[in-house]
């Protein structure tokens, strides 16, 4: 008695809000998802066409200097479509980190409200337990908790916002400016 086990981040993931957005974005950001795929596919076709030509020079004997050009502009070019596939995931990103954050904000209000029902008094991460009964298990309660608090959540952000942690990164630089 008083003691449960829980794991936060599946509290975040099964919540009703996430699960719904989850559901949702592939349909908001569907122009961001199509636009995304068809670069992706161009990419991948691009890159396959260098990978081919190298190994079939490899495979020529070609000489080591023009293989390890070729290696270095492939492994260059994989590097910008890298980063390329980012930008353009952009809005998805920041979509799934704002859902995230909302949860977030009501998450310390679910676990007290949950520890609070079950007469818990010491709420302990999975990894920190080497076994337990499932009657320990408070992940469920927690859930049931995030689902009163926050039912839904936005899935587009507002114009200019960024995650928490860049927001705490730039206060923090402007402070030791």
């Amino acid at each position: 008695p008083g003691l449960g086990v829980a794991n936060l981040d599946a509290a975040v993931v099964n919540s009703n809000a996430y699960q719904v957005a989850a559901q949702q974005r592939p349909v908001t950001y569907k122009a961001t998802v199509d636009a995304y795929n068809a670069r992706a596919a161009q990419l991948d076709a691009q890159l396959k066409t260098m990978i081919d030509k190298f190994n079939a020079d490899r495979a020529a004997k070609k000489p080591d200097a023009v293989l390890q050009q070729q290696y270095v502009a492939i492994q260059q070019f994989e590097a910008r479509a890298k980063e390329e596939l980012q930008q353009l995931r952009l809005p998805i990103t920041l979509s799934e980190a704002y859902v995230v954050e909302q949860i977030a904000e009501k998450l310390d209000q679910a676990v007290q409200n949950a520890m609070s029902k079950r007469g818990i008094t010491i709420l302990l991460a999975p990894d920190a337990v080497i076994a337990r009964s499932n009657a320990y298990e408070m992940t469920p309660a927690i859930i049931a908790e995030l689902n009163i608090l926050l039912p839904s959540a936005n899935l587009v952000p507002p114009q200019g916002w960024v995650p928490r942690s860049v927001r705490e990164q730039q206060a923090a630089q402007q402070r030791s400016a």
